[in-house]
């Protein structure tokens, strides 16, 4: 496994042969970092889901550098799911769409969608240009994690995560501190209105004001859509993470800057703002692990904007705590 830190243009281009010849290739997005493999070649896709310890059953986002290759992956797409991506990309948004024949079931998850995004990540814009200049069309590219855990925001997290399972042809651009970090929205596209499936930082009010409508809410009519994050228990630390509750000697805290740490805890994050608090999260629950805490209490944000979408990932790494 070769780590590039600040990689050049020579290296940017290195990496993006690496993926046309079948390696995995860790790349920085604004979200979150990712684990990209060739989205048309089935091999290292699968070496994806072996890496992570991922079901084979749960589907990919495919990452690509423009609007202009969404036909290339998506059919029958609804007006408004065009507005949303002249909007949005690139950005921290995921559209999930009918696919077409190029999306095939080993990054579908084989179900009969398929989910894409444009990240506005400097270097993996370059990265996918780079890669498509070569012929590639897509990069499918989870969170650079196993299944299941904290995603990193950051090389170091990605190399301590998964370095073990890497192969030497493997390789981590290092694009510094992810700038959100927290996993894009995910907005169903395949019904008469959208639906958010997972609440990102393009939060529910951006898009309603987008569309001037109000959006449609998880049902028994997408419920069984797989998409990233869908599990009840995901982005977990090894510490046991329990919300609102009493915080004692030795315990882990993370809470807004102007809420007091109680006597004897280890503050972990005092973010200063909703936008901080996605930001340092998952860092925080990092270090949380690399001390031994056991228990780390947090003070969640309002359930509101970007609070939306910091709850639903606290929520879940409390197990419901």
């Amino acid at each position: 496994m070769k780590l590039f830190s600040n990689p050049t243009q020579d290296e940017i281009k290195m990496a993006a042969k690496a993926l046309k010849d079948g390696h995995l290739v860790a790349l920085p997005t604004e979200t979150v970092y990712g684990l990209g493999a060739d989205a048309n070649n089935e091999k290292a896709v699968v070496r994806i889901y072996e890496v992570k310890g991922r079901p084979k059953n749960h589907p990919l986002i495919v990452h690509i550098s423009s609007i202009e290759l969404f036909d290339k992956w998506a059919r029958d797409t609804p007006e408004y799911a065009i507005k949303l991506a002249r909007a949005f990309w690139p950005g921290p948004m995921t559209l999930v769409s009918r696919r077409t024949n190029l999306a095939k079931d080993f990054v579908t998850g084989g179900q009969e969608t398929v989910a894409i995004r444009v990240p506005s990540h400097t270097l993996a814009s370059q990265l996918l240009k780079e890669f498509e200049s070569l012929g590639g069309i897509g990069v499918a590219a989870p969170s650079a994690n196993r299944f299941g855990n904290v995603s990193p925001t950051n090389s170091k997290a990605v190399e301590e995560e998964l370095g073990k399972f890497l192969l030497e042809s493997d390789q981590i651009l290092d694009g510094g501190q992810s700038q959100i970090g927290i996993e894009s929205t995910i907005i169903d596209c395949t019904g008469d209105i959208p639906v958010v499936l997972r609440p990102g930082s393009v939060t529910i009010e951006m898009v309603e004001n987008l569309l001037d409508t109000e959006i449609g809410e998880r049902s028994s009519l997408n419920q069984n859509v797989k998409v990233p994050g869908s599990f009840k228990t995901h982005y977990a630390p090894k510490a046991r993470v329990v919300l609102n509750g009493v915080t004692g000697p030795g315990d882990g805290f993370i809470a807004l800057e102007e809420i007091p740490t109680s006597i004897g805890a280890i503050r972990l994050a005092s973010p200063k703002d909703v936008l901080e608090y996605a930001q340092v999260l998952y860092s925080a629950f990092r270090l949380a692990d690399s001390k031994g805490i056991k228990t780390v209490n947090v003070i969640p944000p309002a359930e509101q904007g970007l609070g939306v979408a910091i709850n639903n990932r606290l929520l879940k790494a409390s197990k419901g705590e």
